[in-house]
């Protein structure tokens, strides 16, 4: 029977795991709960399994029946600090916390994908590692796992590694999209301090005021991405947090503000990390001030391998059909833990939409939105992905 027509006949029970997942959300990189769905699902199938130590991980091992490579799938597993306004049947039961971002979903396809390629085990030409990681969203999950070992636990590197991620709007349900190269950007983090000296609002030449050096800074910081860097390799600067003071008649000590930088190449990120601080220090000292400014590395670019890329391609043009795969034209500017596999092993990372029917995926709500709604229709389209590309990398050797 064709793997699709596999995952079809289990789509009941994909969307059941991924329900009872939604319904108990969990963030950072302790799940226990989510931890425990899944070695639930996972009993009895003939795999090598572990548990994190630092993390609530689970990883699990396929050696199939002929030798052959390594291949890695992953799925994130961690929710959002996010109310639920879906008002959907299992909505998150937990309040503050949601699966905003459908790793819900990824995690029921990559333990459906565990399932139809554990039925094949005796013919399987190689090895499959399914990573359940943890603490994609701001924790580095990815990172920790590969510290304990994920990439080297079926005793011999992967030749290659796949990620799916779901979407809630842009594209249409059940159509896949990945592209060559950059395909989400880096993210780091920018935390500034400016000091000043506090006093009297009415007598601002008495004090020393930190507001109007940090509000400089941050429109120095917009001229900064257009003057200084390739409008072909774009940075993205957003202070999204920006605090001082406590009333109106007081001029404050200090002025405080968070941004984020995104970025698509090495180049672009390392000139970042040296050109903000001295910009922001320099600002200070101009009006008589000190700064600390940090710039803090988080996630790398992830970057497609192009050979795996193409590769992808082809599967879902061969398991799915003409028009159920596009190329994307640009990277997208969020960002992934997923980058630091990719580091490490050739791989791509693959969106597939999951916008519900009725629902126009231009306007749909995005990802990490309190309304944000994601199709089970995609769950076994997402599982038979994760199976084939499995399936066929480890055929090609």
């Amino acid at each position: 029977m064709p793997v699709r027509d596999e995952a079809e006949r289990i789509a009941g029970e994909l969307a059941e795991l991924r329900h009872a997942i939604h319904r108990e959300p969990e963030i950072g990189l302790d799940l226990p709960k989510t931890q425990r769905k899944v070695l639930d699902v996972l009993d009895g199938l003939p795999l090598e399994i572990s548990t994190g130590r630092a993390l609530s991980s689970v990883t699990a091992v396929l050696r199939g029946g002929r030798p052959g490579p390594v291949v890695l799938l992953r799925g994130d597993m961690d929710a959002l600090p996010v109310t639920e306004e879906t008002r959907l049947p299992y909505a998150s039961a937990v309040p503050g916390v949601m699966h905003a971002c459908g790793h819900d979903l990824h995690t029921a396809m990559l333990a459906g994908a565990a399932r139809l390629l554990c039925a094949r085990q005796p013919d399987l030409p190689g090895t499959v590692i399914f990573m359940f990681q943890p603490g994609e969203e701001g924790c580095a999950g990815a990172r920790h796992m590969i510290g304990e070992g994920v990439l080297d636990a079926a005793g011999e590197r992967p030749v290659a590694a796949y990620a799916l991620h779901v979407s809630s709007n842009k594209l249409p349900c059940g159509v896949f999209s990945t592209r060559p190269g950059p395909m989400l950007a880096a993210a780091d983090q920018i935390r500034v301090t400016v000091h000043g000296r506090s006093g009297h609002a009415s007598q601002p030449h008495q004090a020393a005021d930190p507001i109007p050096a940090a509000c400089e800074m941050v429109l120095a910081l917009q001229t900064l991405v257009t003057r200084k860097f390739d409008v072909f390799d774009p940075v993205v600067i957003t202070v999204g947090s920006f605090h001082a003071g406590t009333t109106d008649n007081v001029i404050p000590g200090e002025a405080r503000f968070l941004a984020t930088a995104r970025s698509y190449s090495a180049s672009s990120r390392t000139a970042l990390a040296d050109l903000v601080p001295r910009l922001v220090r320099d600002i200070a000292g101009a009006h008589g001030l000190t700064a600390e400014a940090e710039y803090a590395a988080e996630y790398p670019v992830t970057v497609n391998d192009a050979d795996e890329a193409a590769f992808a391609v082809q599967v879902i043009a061969d398991a799915f059909g003409p028009g159920r795969g596009v190329t994307a034209k640009n990277p997208i500017t969020g960002a992934e833990d997923f980058s630091f596999v990719l580091d490490e092993v050739p791989g791509a990372f693959v969106m597939l939409g999951a916008c519900p029917p009725g629902r126009d995926p231009e306007a749909a709500p995005t990802s990490h939105s309190a309304v944000a709604i994601f199709d089970d229709a995609a769950l076994p389209e997402g599982t038979a992905l994760y199976a084939e590309l499995a399936l066929r990398r480890l055929a090609r050797g």
